[in-house]
Order: C-alpha cells, then sequence, then structure tokens
C-alpha cells in the first residue's frame, strides 16, 4: 500500500510540474508534410499532390536584462505523388576538440511499403522499421457516428457532447496568399487563468496556422507564448513538380538494421549493393 501512494504522489507531481497542453506546451513545431515530425504522413498519407520546399524554422525568446535567443533551422522536404516524404536536416553538434560539427539526417517515409527509414550518411547506415502500410485492414478506418463508441462515451459521440473550454477561442482568419500560396488560416488563443499555476495574471498562448488547400500541409505556423516566446516555422521555395523517384529509395552501399537505432542488427546480406 506504501508503494502504491508513493507511486500515485510521485505521478501527480510529475503532472504538475508540467504547463498545461504537455511539457512544452504550444512551443511544439510542425514538420514535414502536415507538420509533426512524429507521423512523417504515415497515418494519413497524402497522394496525388507532390511537392518539395524548404522548411524554416525560427524561434525567439527574450530573456531578463534584454538578452534574447535566437534560432533557426532549415530542412528540405519532398514528397511525392505516391505520398512518401523524405525529410533531410542538418544538425549542428559540439565535437570532441571543442569545434562544432555539422550532421546531415535523412528520414523517409514510405507508407506505400510501410516502412520508414532512418538514414546516416555519414556511416552509410539505414534504420529500418515497419509500420502499418497505407492500404491496410485497419488503417484510417473511418469513424462511425452511430457506433457503440458513443453509446460509451468514446469516439466521436464524447468529443461532440464535451463541453467547450471557456479559456480557449478559435477564430477563422479566412483565405489568403501565404508564401505564393492560397491559405486558410486560423488562429486559436489559449488563456490560462490568474493563479491556475502560480501566475499573478492571466497567460494567453496563441497559435495561428494557414493551410494549403490544395497541398493539404500548413505553409505557415506560428506560436507566440510568454513563457517561451516566439515559433514560426514556414514553408518556403515550394515546387509541385514530382520530385525523383531515386530520392525515396535507400542508398545503394548502405547497411541495414532492422527496427530502428538500436534494433535487431544487420539485415540478412549486410549492405545493399
Amino acid at each position: 500500500m506504501k508503494k502504491l501512494a508513493f507511486t500515485a504522489l510521485f505521478a501527480s507531481l510529475c503532472l504538475l510540474a508540467q504547463p498545461p497542453g504537455g511539457r512544452r506546451g504550444p512551443m511544439m513545431g510542425f514538420g514535414p508534410g502536415p507538420m509533426g515530425p512524429g507521423g512523417l504522413e504515415m497515418r494519413s498519407p497524402v497522394t496525388g499532390a507532390p511537392y518539395s520546399a524548404v522548411e524554416v524554422t525560427t524561434e525567439q525568446q527574450a530573456l531578463a536584462g534584454g538578452n534574447a535567443i535566437q534560432r533557426q533551422t532549415t530542412r528540405t522536404i519532398y514528397r511525392d505523388g505516391q505520398g512518401r516524404v523524405r525529410v533531410e536536416s542538418q544538425v549542428t553538434r559540439p565535437g570532441a576538440d571543442g569545434q562544432t560539427a555539422t550532421v546531415t539526417r535523412i528520414t523517409i517515409s514510405d507508407p506505400v511499403a510501410g516502412q520508414i527509414y532512418e538514414i546516416d550518411p555519414q556511416n552509410k547506415v539505414v534504420n529500418s522499421r515497419a509500420v502499418r502500410p497505407m492500404g491496410a485492414q485497419g488503417a484510417m478506418r473511418p469513424r462511425n457516428p452511430n457506433s457503440a463508441g458513443q453509446v460509451a462515451g468514446r469516439g466521436p459521440g464524447m468529443r461532440a457532447n464535451r463541453t467547450a473550454d471557456p479559456n480557449v477561442k478559435a477564430e477563422d482568419l479566412g483565405t489568403q496568399t501565404v508564401n505564393s500560396v492560397i491559405a486558410k488560416g486560423n488562429r486559436t488563443t489559449h488563456t490560462i487563468p490568474a493563479g491556475t499555476i502560480g501566475n499573478s495574471l492571466p497567460i494567453q498562448s496563441v497559435r495561428e496556422t494557414w493551410m494549403a488547400a490544395d497541398l493539404k500541409v500548413p505553409v505557415m505556423e506560428k506560436t507566440t507564448d510568454p513563457r517561451f516566446g516566439t515559433r514560426t516555422t514556414q514553408l518556403t521555395q515550394i515546387n509541385r513538380g514530382e520530385p525523383d523517384a531515386s530520392l525515396f529509395q535507400v542508398p545503394a552501399g548502405y547497411t541495414v538494421h532492422q527496427g530502428g537505432p538500436g534494433g535487431r542488427g544487420p539485415r540478412p546480406g549486410g549492405p545493399i549493393n
């Protein structure tokens, strides 16, 4: 009983230590395609709308005494007509000699084959993991609003009957051209009332998203929160042409490990020839 009580107390303290909406609140960014680095469009791949673009993310945070932090990162994104996505990013890391080193990382999401490949060009290694392929049984099954889930208080019925949060305000911003693309905008403002997390005054976090109807991806997203600063991510240099098919294939001569990083070791046959 003592162990159980301690576990419950520890979990409660962890929840109280986190800001509303998760550990980092609204400062989570978006990634390839429908912005979100974890999904990589595997859950809902977009077909028939190929494009390539450069994703630019800028973060700004004001510090005490007039100091400030500003960071900018870029990623190159490719999506073909079958819904496959390739993301290329460069990460700067400190080296052993005190000098910084730039490391290239490539991720390929292939919903047709049901695979995600994490490519390490520096070491010529590929970490591969299987996911449910597009069109597989049970994948993206349409919800039935009259299903038993509604009766049990789960699924769409629960969302429909849920009381609206008075501290969340949604606004339709209409349609306008963003980065040479026609996009539809919306703004969500979340207010944390005074005293909720020890704050003497209300705190407002604002997220503004502009979605391109034809590409089905956000072309710009801006999040402002006084706790974390401002983060703006946008797609630039958008090209609607079909990317080269070779961009979505595992490079020849690379050693493939199944199961992602720390997986079961090299696939039989070793390097791809």
